[in-house]
């Protein structure tokens, strides 16, 4: 297969398949931002870790109705994950409900 013939056509993706995929990167670069790969004092940037939360908790939040559970459950999971790993990255912590995502999770702890 040449590769034009093995590039999909945006029209034939299913809305689910391309929120899982922009939610995966997003918790994946966020884990990276957090110190979570393979070299964590030169990546961690709790600014940008921050705003790929926010981000990820805004999809996560908005799409859940439209996933189901089944994905959207592991989504939520995997948001919590970097929202804690925020929590304990961070040497001043944000007040329960004010750190990243919570506006649209609710406080995580």
């Amino acid at each position: 297969m040449s590769e034009p013939d093995q590039i999909r056509d945006i029209a034939e993706v299913p809305a689910i398949e391309v929120i899982n995929t922009v939610a995966i990167h997003l918790l994946s670069a966020a884990a990276v931002k957090l110190g979570l790969a393979e070299d964590p004092d030169a990546q961690l940037d709790l600014d940008e870790a921050r705003k790929l939360i926010n981000a990820l908790a805004g999809l996560v939040t908005a799409s859940a109705p439209e996933l189901g559970d089944h994905h959207a459950l592991a989504l939520r999971d995997g948001l919590r994950t970097v929202q804690l790993a925020f929590r304990e990255a961070s040497s001043f912590p944000d007040a329960p409900g004010k750190g990243p995502g919570e506006k649209w999770t609710g406080p995580v702890n």
